[in-house]
């Protein structure tokens, strides 16, 4: 075989295996018993040894200096697999099986501290994790360390950029949120009970609205919603609480566009490096465009009113106050229940206390500190427990620094996608109007998604949209519906 086809081979391995690292993973937050934690996390120790082993074997330097390109496909491929060797090489195999084995443990000491409201107990764990990123940082690192982190989540991109874009978009954002928030237009809660399994059935049923292929994939719970694996087995949770449906429908909604941007990826591409979402920002703009701008638009959630009226009895409001309790402004505490104004501000918050975390700039004994301090100077309230505060994501837990700003990008290129896709799309809405995503999945699955991980990020976005990604079709987005709900 060519130096081309025998890299191949061993790429089709390392992504299998890979895949079921993925996994053990989802089986831990799904399925696992509580008492398995530290069996589960020599498990996962020792895949990651036998990845690492492969990630960094020497036949991939030779392999890589003999192959030849004959198309883009296979130029992008052993593109990816010089990068990923590049990486993997600088960190030591004692790095890596050691924070497989921590991650893996903190998880579970997280959940728990979370359920406790006891943030002492997690922060010895996450002071090691912290310290194991530090060192994984200086490895990968040419200059800025948290840089070095974001780039396993969005090549290519760097702190400085993403910060230039936050601060452009922080003013009309807050702008925007203090004239709605001075609005007489004030949508309430409900005040009622959405049993468990109605919830599930309806969650099911969005799912299904936006093309999610059960014979390929499944819903679950977790303690933080997330979507899983990738081609033919993608899966997808949830979490519910009986007194907010929107919850868990919205998080099933954003958790479907993740599962079936994989499910939509060229199954030619399966075990190669593009055989997944190029990066977590374009990865996100999936799920938040389902999410907000189909999921929360005036003709679907006038679908989903007579749903959840079929499901739960007369809810007290006609469609039009239902949009806009849907598209509800306030200063809640939980990111992945935030409005569409406020949630960027959250992701702020997150991306400038990790990059401290990173630098040194700020210690771990000093966080819950500093995000309280941060969120009432951004939101005006003062969280009262941990579980609002700084415990409320699993992402710090599992050692996912570097992963918070690409859901604002992913917001971002959401936006650009929305505007492209509208302009040629005629149908959109009216197909939403009766409970079906199909015209905007095509769109997305045409342009975008079939094609995984042939393209860099920032080209995967200008492809679909013919132009480069920026914040303004988001902020005009935003500007639009909600003065409009909020009739300013």
């Amino acid at each position: 075989m060519s130096a081309y086809q025998d890299l191949l081979a061993h790429q089709r391995e390392t992504e299998a295996l890979g895949n079921i690292a993925g996994l053990l993973s989802w089986d831990q937050e799904v399925m696992m018993p509580r008492g398995a934690a530290d069996q589960r996390a020599e498990e996962s120790a020792a895949l990651e040894s036998v990845l690492h082993a492969r990630r960094t074997d020497p036949r991939i330097e030779d392999w890589l200096a003999r192959a030849e390109a004959d198309d883009a496909v296979s130029a992008r491929i052993l593109d990816l697999v010089g990068r990923s060797y590049n990486r993997a090489t600088r960190i030591p195999a004692r790095l890596a099986t050691e924070m497989a084995r921590l991650t893996s443990l903190s998880q579970g000491i997280w959940a728990e501290a979370r359920a406790n409201e006891d943030a002492s107990a997690f922060l010895p764990t996450l002071e090691e994790v912290v310290r194991l990123k530090r060192e994984e940082a200086e490895c990968l690192s040419e200059g800025n360390l948290y840089d070095a982190l974001l780039d396993d989540y969005e090549p290519g991109a760097t702190s400085k950029e993403i910060a230039t874009v936050f601060d452009r978009m922080r003013g009309p954002l807050v702008e925007l949120r203090d004239r709605v928030l001075g609005s007489e237009v004030s949508p309430q809660p409900f005040d009622k009970v959405f049993p468990e399994n109605a919830q599930l059935r309806l969650a099911r049923k969005c799912a299904s609205a936006f093309g999610y292929d059960w014979t390929r994939g499944r819903l679950d719970m977790s303690v933080h919603p997330f979507s899983s694996g990738g081609g033919d087995d993608a899966r997808i949770t949830t979490r519910i609480s009986e007194s907010d449906p929107f919850g868990n429908i919205y998080s099933t909604i954003h958790e479907v566009g993740h599962a079936t941007y994989e499910q939509a990826i060229d199954p030619a591409y399966h075990f190669t490096p593009l055989g997944h979402g190029v990066s977590m920002g374009v990865h996100e703009s999936q799920s938040r465009i389902y999410e907000n701008q189909l999921g929360r638009s005036a003709p679907f959630t006038g679908w989903l009113h007579q749903r959840m009226t079929d499901a739960f009895g007369d809810l007290g409001m006609d469609r039009e106050a239902f949009h806009a309790l849907v598209n509800r402004v306030d200063m809640g505490f939980i990111r992945t229940e935030s409005d569409e104004l406020n949630y960027n501000l959250h992701i702020m918050l997150r991306f400038d206390l990790e990059r401290d975390l990173i630098s040194g700039k700020l210690e771990v004994a000093d966080l819950e500190e500093a995000w309280n301090a941060r969120f009432e100077q951004d939101f005006g309230v003062k969280v009262t427990k941990p579980s609002q505060g700084f415990l409320q994501d699993v992402h710090w837990s599992v050692g996912l620094f570097g992963y918070f700003p690409t859901y604002a990008l992913g917001n971002v290129y959401a936006g650009c996608l929305d505007e492209a896709m509208r302009a040629v799309t005629p149908g959109i809405d009216a197909a939403l109007a009766e409970g079906d995503a199909t015209p905007a999945k095509q769109w997305l699955d045409e342009n975008l998604r079939v094609h995984g991980g042939l393209r860099t990020p920032r080209e995967t976005i200008r492809h679909a949209c013919g132009v480069e990604p920026t914040e303004t079709p988001l902020l005009a987005y935003l500007t639009r519906k909600f003065e409009g709900i909020y009739k300013l």
